[in-house]
């Protein structure tokens, strides 16, 4: 729904199409000289019109994307495990390697752990029954979500 060009602004509006040039600013639309000039103004603005006209030949602003949802939390938290787990691995291996490689090859336990350490959350965490569905790990997420 469009506004009326001569209904007066509030203060959110104002700050929102501050907000709206500075990003245009760092997106490299505006020079600093054009976002301060435009700032002044917008700051200034007493009606949309006056708003509308601080950012007419810029395009409109992107929708921001969805916040992360409790899927896409758990995968990022598999992937970080993965991570680790690897690093860990490789470190023991090349522990191995730089004592001279001597005996058997006693990483296998430590990749055979982590392994079986990294399938169990992983399955808990996107198997079909994971934990992001039960209510206790709902509200973790929730929490994780504002902050």
């Amino acid at each position: 729904m469009a506004q009326s060009p001569d209904l007066r602004v509030s203060d959110s509006e104002r700050e929102a199409a501050a907000a709206e040039l500075r990003e245009h600013f760092a997106a490299g639309r505006l020079t600093d000289d054009e976002l301060s000039e435009r700032l002044g103004a917008a700051y200034a603005a007493r009606t949309a019109g006056d708003l509308a006209s601080v950012r007419a030949d810029l395009p409109a602003p992107r929708a921001q994307l969805a916040t992360t949802g409790p899927r896409a939390l758990a995968r990022r938290r598999v992937y970080h495990d993965m991570g680790i787990v690897g690093l860990v691995d490789v470190g023991c291996v090349a522990t191995w390697a730089a004592t001279g490689a001597h005996g058997s090859f006693w990483p296998i336990w430590v990749i055979l752990i982590s392994a079986v350490r990294l399938a169990y959350d992983g399955w808990h965490l996107l198997g079909p029954t994971a934990d992001h569905v039960r209510p206790e790990y709902r509200t973790w997420v929730e929490r994780r979500l504002r902050l």
